[in-house]
């Protein structure tokens, strides 16, 4: 155990709660897809044990990026972000016209030896470093409508814009986010004002113009109505009903043979099913737990762009997780939005861990000396252009 511990202390650096809570969440990943990937086997007339290895080498895909994120310094994060945004217009636009339907949607894109690939969330990972990196370049102007509030509005429009034409759910998450960032980073209120009417501009587009519109206009009605439910939130609002206080246990679901897709979407629900309510409460409570450490982070560095960046990355996060869980509890209408760390898939697993790395990189930064070091000359600049405890990162 001393020897495993040196191991952690020496490789698995930043907040040690932020690692605990991923790992947790990746073995009860692998646990419950492996419950509920028998349709999808025998829908592809292949052995459940094969779709298990490959969402296994998803998750320790995800856990290595993850690692190879933290050992970077976030700050060169900044430089890499504006490029990152670029790429995502032409994806995004590509994603659109070209898209490739998997459970029911066209947002992926496929590339020859990566396999499925969904742009939405390169350029959500995208667009909230870069945004973070704006507004910790302009906290002594803020209120310059040229200078800051412009290249601000443009980014998050033309991103979201392009996102809601595939993925309207994903879209309107990142938007809150951007609201959040922009909140934290001191922008006036009257500028997040005018982000909404970005955001319903472009919103109302994607409504008329995108491949979703029709789909999400319709899911928002049969919720408000309550009197037609679709077919996958009955079966998951079953599964929670009958999961009782310790459920079914593991491997002993009923509704992850009639759940459409019970190893995405809806996998909470198999998570209820069978650990029962003690199992839902403790994968809320992980997540709950992963925000908190994270605005912890944010709150700890000295610089804007840290804490920025670590309260964004968390809020997308837990965010995202909040609504899927709500959704399959009966608490919004559906999104499609899966569930960080646990449903089934390679892009989310890899941009998620990229995330949270990124926030370890954040949580360790500022104590790291060979990076104090490394970058002694880049600091005393920074420095010289904004003051060193920003109000913004502390109000994380």
């Amino acid at each position: 155990m001393i020897k495993v511990k040196e191991w952690a202390d020496k490789n698995l650096e930043g907040d040690k709660v932020i690692w605990a809570v991923v790992f947790a969440l990746s073995a009860i990943s692998i646990l419950v897809v492996y419950s509920s990937i028998g349709t999808l086997a025998y829908k592809h007339s292949t052995m459940p044990e094969r779709i298990l290895l490959t969402h296994t080498m998803h998750v320790f895909i995800g856990l290595a990026a993850m690692w190879f994120a933290h050992r970077v310094d976030y700050r060169y994060y900044s430089k890499l972000s504006k490029f990152a945004l670029w790429i995502s217009i032409p994806l995004l636009i590509y994603t659109f016209t070209n898209g490739v339907s998997l459970n029911d949607a066209a947002r992926w894109i496929y590339i020859p030896i990566v396999g499925s690939f969904q742009p939405s969330d390169f350029a959500s990972l995208a667009l909230i470093v870069n945004l973070a990196s704006m507004l910790s370049k302009r906290q002594q102007n803020i209120d310059d409508i040229k200078e800051s509030l412009i290249p601000i509005l443009f980014w998050c429009g033309v991103i979201c814009g392009l996102i809601a034409l595939t993925n309207l759910s994903t879209a309107v998450l990142l938007l809150v986010t951007c609201m959040l960032i922009m909140f934290i980073g001191r922008v006036p209120t009257k500028y997040l004002a005018m982000l909404v009417f970005v955001g319903l501009l472009f919103g109302a587009l994607a409504l008329k113009f995108g491949s979703r519109g029709e789909t999400a206009k319709n899911r928002i009605k049969s919720y408000i109505e309550g009197t037609h439910l679709p077919f996958q939130a009955i079966q998951g609002r079953i599964a929670v009903a009958t999961g009782g206080i310790l459920g079914k246990g593991p491997g002993n679901s009923d509704q992850r043979n009639i759940l459409p897709h019970p190893y995405s979407d809806f996998i909470y629900a198999i998570v209820i099913e069978e650990y029962g309510m003690v199992g839902g409460i403790v994968v809320l409570a992980l997540y709950l737990l992963l925000l908190h450490r994270g605005m912890k982070a944010s709150y700890a560095s000295e610089r804007a762009f840290g804490g920025l960046l670590s309260a964004g990355l968390c809020f997308d996060t837990v965010c995202q997780a909040m609504v899927n869980m709500g959704v399959v509890v009966g608490l919004g209408p559906i999104t499609g939005q899966p569930l960080p760390l646990i449903s089934m898939g390679g892009t989310s697993m890899v941009f998620t861990g990229l995330a949270l790395g990124i926030v370890l990189s954040v949580s360790r930064g500022e104590k790291d000396a060979h990076w104090e070091q490394h970058t002694e000359g880049g600091e005393e600049r920074e420095q010289h252009k904004q003051p060193k405890n920003v109000p913004a990162a502390k109000a994380a």
